[in-house]
């Protein structure tokens, strides 16, 4: 695979910290791009700001780095301007969940056809450790020193419930099936919400007693598992990953474009 034709070289090294799982889910995203054969201008990448907002910048796609939690605002705009485009918002707990949360619920219902990828570090990692939307009840910020009261959303249930028409679930330590679960959503016709368990060694894992990005790679793989499997039956406590809806349904914009013929036929 030929990585440096996909990124802006002049940017790197990375300032993501050592061990942070987003340059793995950059890399899947890449992976993916490349097996569908996609050309880098018909692809747009849209972020807000946070840790996952960094891959606009390095990707050498159409990028917007935009307002925090505005993301999917400014991605609407883009789909409907030029749908033939293939747009993807990466989105962290902020983005997606906290002051974005408006505009999450608002794209999955409209089922505008746009992947939205949330990087799930449980955490906000640029702006100094604070417990987010994401983060579980019990596990230690830098607001919440005695542990989070809060309940966490459940992204794969908010997608679902909300009406986006493809919902999946997966992890860095299960990269191919990542890469797997990122073609199906970016070629899905319709809002398509893929969330990413993805390691924060330096502001969670410190935090929370678990001391390397290995240890965190290795709790994704033993506190999964996919969709129905029996290990889920013997205990409840596993979060499954998979894709958990995949569904055809009306698409925003080809929708909009019937209401404009409509219109221009004065009925």
């Amino acid at each position: 695979m030929a990585v440096k034709d996909y990124i802006r070289k002049r940017f790197f090294p990375h300032l993501w910290c050592p061990g942070c799982g987003h340059g793995t889910i950059m890399t899947a995203i890449i992976r993916a791009i490349e097996n569908l054969d996609l050309k880098k201008n018909n692809m747009v990448v849209v972020s807000g700001i946070g840790c996952s907002a960094r891959i606009s910048g390095y990707l050498d796609f159409h990028t917007m780095h935009t307002l925090h939690g505005r993301a999917l605002a400014f991605a609407t705009g883009v789909k409907l301007s030029r749908p033939e485009l293939t747009v993807l918002v990466p989105m962290g707990d902020g983005d997606a969940c906290a002051i974005g949360g408006n505009h999450f619920i608002h794209a999955a219902r409209r089922n505008i056809d746009v992947t939205a990828i949330i990087m799930n570090n449980n955490i906000y990692g640029m702006t100094g450790g604070q417990y987010s939307p994401l983060t579980e009840y019990g596990d230690l910020a830098t607001t919440a020193p005695y542990g989070n009261i809060d309940h966490s959303f459940d992204v794969v249930k908010l997608a679902t419930g909300a009406g986006a028409s493809f919902v999946a679930r997966t992890t860095t330590y299960h990269v191919n099936p990542m890469i797997k679960i990122l073609e199906k959503a970016i070629m899905h016709k319709g809002f398509s919400v893929v969330e990413v368990l993805s390691q924060c060694p330096e502001q969670f894992g410190r935090r929370n007693n678990i001391p390397s990005a290995v240890d965190m790679l290795n709790s994704y793989k033993t506190n999964t598992t996919p969709i129905g499997s029996k290990e889920k039956e013997k205990n409840p406590d596993l979060i499954e990953r998979g894709i958990f809806v995949q569904e055809e349904r009306p698409e925003y914009c080809a929708e909009y474009d019937k209401v404009i013929e409509r219109a221009s036929k004065g009925r």
